[in-house]
């Protein structure tokens, strides 16, 4: 048996505020933010790190008397937003300049590491003008990162927004207003569902990354940017027959979004479509739609979903906005044999709609906000849809 393991390795860093040999600075500048978040829930929730992190109201759970077991309020206070970031300032290198970024909180990593100091970013930036090049993690190009809802929740939107970080490496160029830039992803903190529960193994396995490409047209007052996602996952490497398997699904998905700005008031609005979309904390998946009962070989059907989402925000120090946001499961193209991988799929759509006011003053702010959101559980049918 032989294996072969290929490693690609950066390191990029630098001293505090120290200055280098050269004429050019190596810095790091520190940054960061004090979190405290009171919720109210009228009802039990699926969410994330003890109710920080809604998704949508859980369905109902009848005892013996038909007495809704899941309408229980809940409270919470928690700081486990409270973020530190490093902004690295570097020399020039292959002739772009250099910079990165080290952002972590308290987030954790799972339910049990409520508290838990956790990664979020960590990327190197090759800035050559008109072209630059990312290798680290960031956001996922499927959630703007200059167009994204303004809500205080936590969630920012979700599951109506795509909603992830990737390790990745991303290519960036500019054309005067217009950007193009293409990524190839893979998972960590945020993954797929299958056979073994939530993991970064099914794409890991497929030996291919996750790739993106996307548009971006920027004017003075106007984004507008669309783009398309492809992956390919291997649920399994042998088969119920412990027979050796590479059987696959692959997926593709897409977002346009819009944000419009004149004078107080911004605008934001995005349409998303795509197939197996639970590793970006949306609905949807994959089912297994054949099988072979001799050897145990399966065959996969996407799960499909789309979403729609308006944000409108007016004022400076005194700001108001509105978010409204609806998502819907398409189910899928081919009859479901067995088993389904997805998130959520007992509901058939989500609807929510936001208000809230935010104060600044200085560098410290002060909000408060209303989510109403609405689930709609059923029974899925032959193909998927509830």
């Amino acid at each position: 048996m032989k294996a072969f393991k290929i490693i690609l390795y950066i390191l990029f860093g630098g001293v505090l505020c120290a200055q280098t040999e050269s004429e050019e600075n190596v810095k790091i500048k520190i940054g960061g933010y004090v979190n405290w978040t009171a919720t109210y829930d009228s009802r039990q929730t699926v969410n994330l790190r003890e109710g920080h992190f809604l998704l949508y109201p859980s369905a109902q759970q009848l005892d013996k008397y038909g007495n809704d077991i899941n309408e229980k309020a809940n409270f919470n206070i928690l700081s486990i937003q409270t973020r530190l970031n490093g902004k690295i300032e570097g020399p020039s290198a292959f002739g772009a300049k250099t910079s990165g970024m080290i952002e972590a909180e308290f987030f954790g990593t799972s339910e049990g590491d409520v508290n838990g100091f956790r990664l979020r970013l960590a990327y190197i930036n090759f800035n050559w003008g008109k072209s630059s090049l990312l290798i680290g993690q960031t956001w996922h190009p499927m959630f703007a990162a200059y167009a994204f809802p303004q809500v205080l929740s936590f969630n920012t939107g979700v599951p109506f927004q795509p909603f992830s970080r990737n390790p990745q490496i991303r290519f960036t160029h500019s054309f005067g207003n217009i950007t193009l830039f293409a990524a190839l992803l893979t998972q960590r903190d945020f993954t797929s569902n299958g056979p073994a529960g939530f993991s970064s193994t099914y794409l890991r396995n497929s030996a291919f990354p996750e790739t993106h490409l996307q548009i971006q047209l920027k004017t003075n007052n106007l984004l507008f940017g669309a783009g398309g996602n492809y992956k390919i996952l291997t649920p399994r490497l042998e088969t119920s027959q412990k027979i050796k398997t590479e059987e696959n699904i692959k997926s593709i998905s897409g977002a346009a979004y819009l944000k419009l700005s004149i004078s107080k008031l911004n605008i934001i609005t995005e349409g998303v479509y795509g197939q197996n979309m639970t590793d970006l904390l949306m609905l949807g998946g994959y089912a297994v739609s054949k099988t072979d009962s001799l050897f145990g070989y399966e065959g996969y059907t996407n799960l499909r979903v789309y979403s729609v989402w308006t944000d409108f925000s007016c004022g400076t120090d005194l700001q108001s906005g509105l978010f409204i946001g609806y998502t819907k499961n398409l189910g899928s193209a081919e009859p479901i044999a067995v088993k389904i991988y997805s998130r959520a799929e007992n509901i058939s759509e989500i609807f929510r709609i936001s208000p809230r006011i935010l104060l600044t003053i200085n560098k410290l702010k002060i909000g408060a906000e209303l989510e109403y959101t609405q689930a709609l559980y059923g029974k899925p049918n032959l193909w998927g849809k509830v």
